[in-house]
């Protein structure tokens, strides 16, 4: 029995000794094709440097793919460097992001390449709930509501009568949309029938979303624009114990520093001069829209309660002096807001321009302040679109050029953006 114990006992070390080499083996394979692969070039026979060059200077629909050869291609691909040298170098794009809402109240957010013409989906936004006692005492009635592009007012309150918590299923309805510093941001809305206050941005370089700092008040439809790569939010509806009240107060989002400050509150001063005080406790002051201007944000103004507009011109924000002021007087009627309240404006090398929808499908009109300056006085100008189009006919005939499709199916478009990368 010992003799066989002795004969058996150096077979068995002989045999884990063997095991051992050869886990030892695998191991170091392992370690070596790591280590390989972290230190080899980029592209064989080329320093990193000059291959980091050539990459900066690929379409960035092609660093999808490319980003799949190994880890380090991968880190090239999102490092901030490579498209801090795109930006040198001017290979920068313009990408068109759309955010769209199909049937069971989810958003998604297609991106499109308007030079190779190729969409590219991105990543899910969070689906986040945020709990509060104060749902239990929300009013389902708030039929002053504003309505933003995400939403038809008319449908929500026959959608919402006899349903308790239809919100429940329409995360971030109601929500801002901004585009800064290369990124995309999704602020506040509605959670379980709750406004909210959280911020998300999408990072295009790293494509994924992270929470960002909260704004200081939770806010629903309020309004969104950039000044001296900043953010601002002004206005919009937020939940109070009778129900959703607006928002006098904006602040203001710094990128650089992830931060939020306070701006002084829109004074609202043509809403304080209502003759009796039950137009005041009845027509409730909104913004209706914004838009930065000559250094400056123009924010267009009416008093609301369900289903009536009443405009009231509007203010600007001076961020050198840090104050309010009114509109001139006729500035302020270039934003009629005559569906869903809201007020439609951009500006177009250095001049405003806002547009004046019609009571009927073929006629509207596209207005332009070309004043000097916010603060003095404005020379308006409109073209009704159905009074010049025999004119158009006459002269060159205007053509859309198709770029790009995509079927969406039945899904509302709700915001567009521009982001250059």
């Amino acid at each position: 029995m010992g003799q066989f114990l002795s004969l058996a006992g150096p077979k068995c070390r002989t045999s884990e000794h063997n095991k051992v080499s050869q886990n030892e083996t695998c191991k170091r394979q392992r370690m070596s094709s790591n280590f390989d692969e972290e230190s080899a070039r980029l592209i064989p026979s080329l320093p990193d440097e000059l291959s980091i060059q050539i990459i900066a200077r690929l379409p960035r629909i092609c660093y999808f793919n490319v980003r799949l050869v190994s880890r380090k291609w991968m880190t090239t691909i999102r490092s901030p460097e490579l498209f801090k040298l795109r930006k040198e170098l001017g290979t920068t794009e313009e990408w068109l992001y759309l955010l769209t809402k199909v049937e069971e109240d989810k958003l998604f957010w297609h991106a499109l390449d308007p030079f190779s013409r190729k969409w590219h989906r991105l990543p899910m936004m969070p689906s986040v709930v945020y709990e509060d006692d104060s749902r239990k005492g929300f009013s389902g009635l708030w039929m002053w509501n504003m309505a933003g592009a995400s939403i038809n007012i008319a449908e929500v309150i026959r959608g919402w009568l006899g349903r308790k918590d239809s919100l429940d299923q329409m995360p971030f309805c109601g929500c801002a949309i901004g585009a800064v510093d290369g990124c995309l941001y999704v602020l506040g809305g509605f959670s379980r029938a709750l406004t909210m206050k959280c911020v998300w941005r999408f990072d295009p370089i790293q494509n994924e979303w992270r929470e960002m700092t909260s704004m200081s008040a939770r806010r629903a439809y309020c309004k969104t624009g950039i000044l001296n790569n900043k953010l601002y939010v002004v206005g919009g509806v937020s939940q109070g114990r009778g129900g959703l009240t607006p928002l006098q107060s904006a602040e203001v989002f710094d990128p650089s520093m992830g931060t939020w400050s306070q701006v002084p509150s829109m004074p609202f001063s043509k809403a304080q001069m209502l003759p009796t005080a039950y137009l005041a406790d009845m027509l409730k002051p909104i913004a209706t829209g914004l838009t930065s201007y000559m250094g400056r944000l123009c924010v267009p103004q009416s008093l609301y309660s369900w289903p009536f507009f009443v405009d009231v011109g509007g203010e600007i924000y001076d961020p050198e002096t840090n104050s309010w002021i009114e509109m001139p007087n006729g500035m302020g009627e270039g934003w009629p807001a005559r569906q869903a309240g809201t007020k439609l404006s951009v500006v177009v090398d250095g001049e405003l321009y806002a547009f004046d929808p019609s009571s009927t499908l073929d006629s509207g009109k596209i207005k332009a302040d070309l004043c000097s300056s916010p603060s003095s006085s404005t020379s308006l100008f409109s073209g009704s679109l159905n009074e010049h189009s025999d004119s158009i006919a006459e002269s060159d005939a205007v053509f859309w050029k198709v770029i790009a499709t995509r079927d969406f199916g039945s899904a509302e478009l709700v915001s567009c953006q521009v982001l250059e990368i």
